[in-house]
């Protein structure tokens, strides 16, 4: 069993050995500055391995105790970018350069921006990463360390989308990079369940579980759940069409929940999780797999169940602190 968040789900590549970047001369262009550029010299360009890296699968003797089967984590909260997202984004991206694109635009809450900025910076083209105004600065500044030129535009994912396709459409040779809704991308996911097969949603962004429960796209009118790169006011229909065709439960938590989950893993795991990675975890910490047993959607004997630790970089101790206040937690 694998437990996600919303864009789990997607996950659908191959790995081959990738290669340590050397010395060259890239592209670095950021709000203030610019830097020379020998983009056609770039190691990711002439490697055949892809961006991300292969993440460790291990168990946890905290989760597994509390949930009474066997819990493992696939942690791709260590990947370079912080999340699974440079999987898909950066086989994408990757396919984009080397077909020649002169630009990178990409509209995200925050990891599919990361991936998008990382990525660019690792294959020598431009990144334009456009921003909700609900992303919090550090990670504005993480996406300006990476070298992409950052745009907060839009109350939403949605409105931020809109834009960035905009200046795709007004600039020819730029390409739109999706942070979810892309064959590249679930191509790229393939990797995750690559790896787990060797080695072995929120309530207010909830557009999947709606979608699943009326058996037709669905389009929330507007987020409210904390899990804010959760946030899509409508999913993708290929990833409506996967869950309508295999045995996928769509359970919704509560941004208490989520958070509280966060919280409970930095404990047991001292590692630092968003909430839109606490919404899988909470499967485990608000007995959510207990539930689907006594309802008989899951057997009494789970076996090993293996949560997706995402990771996340919308997050840090001071904002998980205003988290809890803002949903009246005790801190």
């Amino acid at each position: 069993m694998y437990l996600f968040g919303l864009d789990g789900l997607k996950v659908l590549s191959c790995l081959k050995r990738e290669r340590i970047p050397g010395t060259t001369e890239r592209v670095y262009l950021s709000s203030s500055s610019y830097y020379s550029v020998r983009p056609s010299l770039s190691p990711a360009m002439n490697s055949q391995g892809p961006l991300h890296l292969p993440t460790p699968l291990r168990e946890s003797l905290p989760l597994s105790r509390l949930a009474g089967t066997p819990i493992y984590l696939k942690l791709d909260s260590s990947q370079p970018t912080g999340s699974f997202k440079i999987r898909g984004i950066g086989h994408l991206c990757k396919t984009w350069a080397e077909r020649g694109c002169e630009r990178f635009v990409c509209c995200s809450g925050g990891n599919a921006g990361m991936a998008a900025a990382y990525s660019a910076r690792r294959l020598g083209v431009p990144a334009t990463i456009v921003v909700p105004v609900v992303t919090p600065s550090f990670t504005v500044q993480r996406l300006k360390d990476e070298g992409a030129t950052v745009l907060v535009h839009g109350k939403e994912l949605k409105e931020s989308i809109e834009y960035g396709q905009q200046l795709v459409a007004n600039n020819a040779g730029w390409v739109f990079i999706s942070p979810y809704d892309n064959p590249l991308i679930w191509e790229g996911h393939t990797s995750l369940v690559r790896e787990l097969e060797a080695e072995l949603e929120t309530v207010g962004a909830h557009s999947l579980n709606a979608a699943m429960e009326k058996g037709e796209l669905v389009t929330l009118p507007k987020i409210t759940s904390v899990a804010t790169t959760l946030g899509l006011n409508c999913v993708a229909a290929q990833t409506l069409k996967l869950a309508q065709e295999h045995a996928v439960f769509s359970q919704l938590v509560t941004d208490q929940e989520a958070v509280m989950a966060v919280e409970h893993f930095m404990d047991d795991e001292k590692i630092l999780v968003e909430p839109a990675c606490g919404a899988a975890l909470a499967a485990v910490y608000s007995n959510v797999l207990s539930r689907l047993q006594k309802e008989g959607k899951l057997g009494r004997d789970l076996g090993p169940v293996v949560v997706v630790v995402c990771g996340g970089n919308n997050i840090s101790l001071a904002q998980l602190y205003k988290l809890k206040v803002q949903l009246e937690m005790s801190c």
